[in-house]
């Protein structure tokens, strides 16, 4: 298995794969990344924000791309990152200007499969969700209700979960467990 350096930047949020997510780059050593990103120099990684941590993030992480970017009235930058692929962030070094640079190990996304039975309540809530939530909804395209992994991504990126909570979840090897922790966590407040 091949490693690779990636530009990291981490936020006190989730990003996954087929997921997207609009932040706010202020710091010059970030507008720097951002360029160089841009600039093919390196491939960029989205990680979950560790206190006190080295690497600063948890080890689940995602490769992403910059799908588009605007200009804020406060001259900082706005950037849209969409979720590509599952990666273990291995080791991180700070460079000098205060930018990360991360050492990856690919690892397996989930398969795409269709929601069935029960889980579909777990699709109307999340489809629901981004009705009272439109500046969510409004970063895709194409909201994929009918696959299991899209919809359990999502709700793991939205649920209030402490992030620690959120990588257990991660690291399972499809979304049965999220799936079935969505369900039980909707219908504890049907009931």
């Amino acid at each position: 298995m091949q490693t690779q350096e990636m530009a990291l930047i981490t936020r006190d949020a989730l990003l996954l794969p087929d997921g997207r997510i609009e932040i706010r780059v202020v710091d010059p050593c970030y507008l720097q990344v951002v360029a160089d990103v841009l600039k093919g120099k390196y491939p960029l990684a989205f990680g979950m924000f560790k206190a006190n941590g080295l690497p600063p993030c948890y080890p689940n992480a995602t490769q992403c791309e910059i799908i588009d970017f605007n200009q804020l009235e406060d001259n900082s930058l706005s950037i849209v990152l969409e979720g590509k692929q599952r990666v273990k962030i291995l080791s991180a070094a700070k460079r000098k200007d205060g930018a990360w640079i991360a050492r990856t190990l690919r690892s397996s996304n989930w398969d795409q499969e269709p929601i069935k039975g029960e889980f579909e309540l777990i699709s109307a809530a999340l489809e629901q969700f981004y009705e009272v939530n439109p500046e969510l909804s409004g970063l895709y395209a194409n909201i994929h209700l009918e696959d299991a992994s899209w919809v359990s991504q999502r709700w793991l990126e939205v649920l209030p979960l402490y992030n620690k909570d959120k990588q257990v979840l991660m690291n399972q090897p499809n979304c049965h467990k999220t799936m079935d922790f969505v369900l039980d966590l909707i219908k504890s407040h049907v009931d």
